[in-house]
């Protein structure tokens, strides 16, 4: 990704000079991308099937729209730390679905609004700063790179598989573990939809706590799975020891629960660095509004929806993956999420051009990283007819 221009995220101040802020130390957004080739795409005879970005198409659950709308008289501030009842709803939901165990309480728990946001912020609330580094995927979901910048600390990606497998030797030339403060995991990865074995995540968390490291796991996907059997949790007593000293979950109702809007996310594990995150954002008046919080909570125990929406992607997934194989593309990873990480054995913005021409918008996997220049990632967030015309498009290649 190209860095933004001083042109456009520098101002000059009253004497003259040019101020440089936070913006111009950061890359470009990376979807303005692809503007060009969505226009080309739009102008399919047949319309735009955009692909890109994983925003849900689908109904957000009844149950929650009740919820919301009979929480709608708030005139008061919520609180950060969440009301008693969605606290409650917090632990159950990550006993029943996150393997977490029984001393994680609601003192362990804190509502976010939205997970990119915590992403984002982490580094900061948890006091990292310039001259420590923050560690993520080497394929990886572009916003724990920029959490890094925003605090000038150092962003690394490291192979996580490799990390697991041989420790200090997995990580690359150069790189200092003393200075490595948060290190992100991912599992199920966006992009790839890759999974971490118990096993793995268990020998990551033990190197990393053997160096003071925070580690934080998003598992926004967990709940769509393909083709693995389970998707562990860093919560899980198999992977922390039924320690969950410097242990956090990250976790989103977006894609599950078709809650992208409402902005309903959690992070859960080690109560005291829960309680750091409380002080902060409380100084902060970060809290997510009382309403949504109603809402949030009936979605916590809605699982009949969640695994109504599984299947709807299920479906999804049975016909967009067999297109994509009959186009020239080779599915990598994508045990689960929303997600089929497509190699056509040529450089990612290429493939973007050449499915662009047929009217289909996909993200190039150079978003990811690196190790992502020559895949590309496609979502199964479209409507059904939208899926079903992708895939007639692809079989005509």
């Amino acid at each position: 990704m190209s860095r933004t221009s001083d042109s456009s995220t520098a101002s000059r101040t009253s004497a003259g000079s040019v101020r440089r802020g936070l913006a111009a130390r950061l890359p470009a957004f990376p979807w303005d991308a692809l503007a060009d080739a969505k226009r080309r795409a739009s102008a399919h005879p047949d319309g735009l099937v955009d692909l890109s970005v994983g925003t849900p198409v689908d109904p957000t659950p009844t149950s929650v729209q009740q919820a919301l709308a009979a929480a709608a008289d708030s005139s008061g501030y919520p609180t950060t730390i969440g009301t008693p009842a969605l606290r409650a709803a917090l632990v159950d939901f990550v006993r029943r679905h996150r393997s977490a165990p029984e001393q994680l309480d609601v003192d362990g728990v804190l509502p976010t609004v939205g997970s990119k946001e915590l992403v984002a912020h982490l580094p900061f609330q948890l006091g990292i700063g310039a001259g420590d580094v923050v560690a993520f995927p080497h394929i990886a979901y572009p916003t724990y790179d920029i959490g890094a910048r925003f605090v000038g600390a150092e962003p690394l990606a490291i192979d996580m598989a490799d990390l697991a497998a041989r420790g200090d030797a997995a990580l690359p030339e150069g790189a200092d573990a003393r200075r490595i403060r948060l290190l992100w995991l991912n599992s199920p990865s966006n992009p790839t939809g890759e999974v971490l074995t118990a096993a793995q995540m268990a020998a990551i968390l033990d190197w990393a706590r053997g160096r003071g490291i925070v580690v934080a796991s998003d598992e926004c996907y967990a709940l769509l799975p393909w083709t693995v059997d389970e998707v562990p949790s860093v919560l899980d007593p198999r992977v922390n020891g039924g320690d969950l000293d410097g242990v956090l979950c990250v976790y989103s109702l977006s894609k599950q629960s078709n809650l992208a809007g409402y902005r309903a996310a959690f992070v859960a594990g080690d109560p005291s660095l829960v309680g750091e995150l409380v002080a902060v954002r409380k100084q902060a008046g970060m809290m997510l509004p009382g309403p949504m919080q109603a809402a949030m909570t009936v979605a916590l125990g809605d699982d009949a929806a969640v695994a109504a929406q599984r299947e709807v992607y299920r479906s999804r997934r049975a016909i967009l993956e067999p297109a994509l194989q009959a186009a020239g593309g080779t599915i990598h990873g994508s045990q689960a999420g929303l997600y089929l990480w497509t190699s056509f054995g040529e450089d990612s913005m290429t493939s973007v051009e050449r499915l662009a021409d047929l009217g289909v918008l996909v993200a190039p996997g150079m978003f990811y990283g690196e190790g992502g220049t020559n895949s590309v990632r496609v979502a199964l967030t479209a409507t059904d007819e939208r899926i079903t015309a992708a895939a007639r498009r692809l079989t005509r290649l």
